[in-house]
């Protein structure tokens, strides 16, 4: 599986603002930032991106999943940090 393609399967079944997906060999990181994250607990934002991909996590396309979920305000001050300039 490519990034592109959890990029793909996560735009069509969440509304995001953005999102970054890196990785290979069955292991990835995800970015994901959208209004859709306020108010919910780290487990609820990692079960909201865990959702439209746990086919592809049942069938071992996606090992390892790091999720990075923010809201657009978290995203402004947090994207410094973590993104590469």
């Amino acid at each position: 599986m490519q990034p592109s393609e959890i990029e793909s399967i996560l735009r069509a079944a969440l509304s995001l603002d953005e999102i970054h997906a890196s990785g290979d060999g069955g292991h990835y990181q995800v970015i994901v930032v959208s209004d859709l994250f306020a108010g919910m607990s780290r487990v609820k934002k990692q079960q909201a991106v865990y959702g439209p991909l746990a086919e592809h996590i049942a069938s071992n396309a996606i090992h390892a999943l790091s999720i990075k979920a923010f809201t657009p305000d978290e995203w402004k001050r947090e994207k410094k940090f973590i993104m590469p300039s």
